[in-house]
């Protein structure tokens, strides 16, 4: 299907941003930026720091990308802007003090750091209630942002405190999407700007270089159809009923391969996972055959994983955005993904998918419509008009429409 797929000009999908939401740029100074992130590696929120980092860079406004380094490693790749790593020490045992460690080892790096910045702009909730907490121990901290991509539900008091003052406490909240925009304002009576996320259409590309070879046969892709996720297991990605709807799929396809990438987070979800593997082992469904799991997967050969797949399956049950999907749109994949928001907010049911997250049989029914390529081809070629507004250009100069309201003078 990829070699059929070409790009459209059509600016103004249904439902989603008007041109007001992409305002001129305005007169402000050029401002110094620090964006703040829990991680090196790349999860949404990390990605969205680094695409959004480069693209005000080159509208001409200094970033410094920090980012918690758990590993001693370097980010997941090559920055076009600068960045720091914050050293962090081995990991507490509990998840309450686990950030309550990192949000201490935010805070003791900025104590010593000389650098001044004019927006302090926190993607996390660890790195927000570390900038509070610094200007409340007297360190310059002229502005405080704080992006919420999502608001989690905490049974912790502690870490549902954490958020709370993530939330509350900055001097300004940003949202990418308007349904979580809407809960700022209703659960916390926060007006939080919109901001966009974005995809790089020149890297995600349904253009075939010859790399795939190589690549399935590294990483053990041998089925036909591939079914391809990205965000490893656990609940938030709704993994357990995306194994029992493919099961339905192998019913059909005995060759179809379900290929479960990445998967590097904060926190521990061991008990969910060995649920999934013991409802694999219940289904018959062998892993390192019927499914994969290969873990983080490298930048470079990012692209290529979506070339190697006949379909892009996402039937997340809360996500900020949902970038991945914006990635699989890019690469000219079919996408199958939840009919809630945020998703509905950028897709349409002419544009891909979407199914009932909670019920296993519309997942699977979903899940064969998608490897009908005659059928599916007017679809993703309708989905290629979004490409044209969310980009991180477009991103970058909403947030810098957002960072000019804040510092403006009375």
């Amino acid at each position: 299907m990829s070699s059929e797929i070409r790009r459209l000009d059509r600016p103004n999908p249904p439902n989603q941003l008007d041109r007001s939401d992409l305002s001129t740029l305005p007169n402000l100074s050029t401002l110094r930026i620090a964006l703040l992130t829990y991680s090196t590696k790349p999860r949404g929120g990390v990605v969205h720091t680094v695409e959004l980092a480069e693209a005000l860079d080159r509208l001409g406004h200094p970033v410094c990308i920090f980012a918690l380094d758990k590993d001693g490693g370097d980010f997941y790749r090559p920055l076009a802007c600068k960045h720091r790593r914050v050293p962090t020490q081995p990991a507490e045992p509990s998840i309450d003090r686990l950030v309550q460690q990192r949000i201490q080892e935010y805070i003791d790096y900025f104590q010593h750091h000389d650098e001044q910045y004019d927006i302090y702009h926190a993607q996390d909730c660890i790195s927000a209630n570390a900038l509070v907490a610094l200007r409340g121990l007297g360190v310059r901290i002229p502005y405080i942002v704080r992006t919420v991509h999502h608001v989690d539900d905490y049974t912790s008091p502690y870490l549902q405190d954490c958020q709370e003052k993530s939330i509350l406490q900055p001097d300004r909240c940003l949202c990418v999407s308007r349904h979580w925009q809407t809960e700022l304002k209703r659960s916390y009576g926060i007006d939080a700007p919109l901001v966009l996320n974005g995809v790089r259409s020149e890297r995600f590309s349904p253009d075939r270089d010859g790399s795939e070879v190589a690549l399935k046969q590294r990483l053990g892709i041998t089925g036909d159809p591939i079914l391809l996720t990205i965000g490893g297991v656990e609940p938030r990605k709704n993994s357990i009923r995306l194994l029992q709807a493919f099961a339905q799929v192998r019913s059909e396809f005995p060759a179809a391969q379900l290929v479960i990438a990445g998967g590097l987070t904060l926190f521990d979800y061991s008990t969910y996972q060995d649920d999934f593997f013991a409802e694999a082992d219940r289904l018959g469904l062998e892993p390192g055959q019927a499914f994969l799991l290969p873990g983080a997967i490298a930048e470079v050969d990012l692209p290529t994983l979506y070339r190697c797949a006949d379909a892009f399956i996402f039937p997340s049950v809360k996500e900020g955005w949902g970038l991945v999907a914006m990635e699989a749109i890019a690469s000219g994949l079919p996408v199958v993904t939840s009919d809630r928001p945020p998703f509905t907010e950028f897709l349409t049911p002419d544009r891909a998918i979407l199914v009932d997250a909670e019920d296993v049989t519309a997942i699977a029914v979903g899940m064969k419509r998608s490897l009908d390529q005659a059928a599916m081809l007017p679809m993703v070629q309708r989905s290629q008009d979004i490409l044209n507004i969310y980009t991180w250009e477009n991103s970058a100069r909403m947030h810098l429409q957002a960072y000019a309201d804040l510092v403006k003078p009375d």
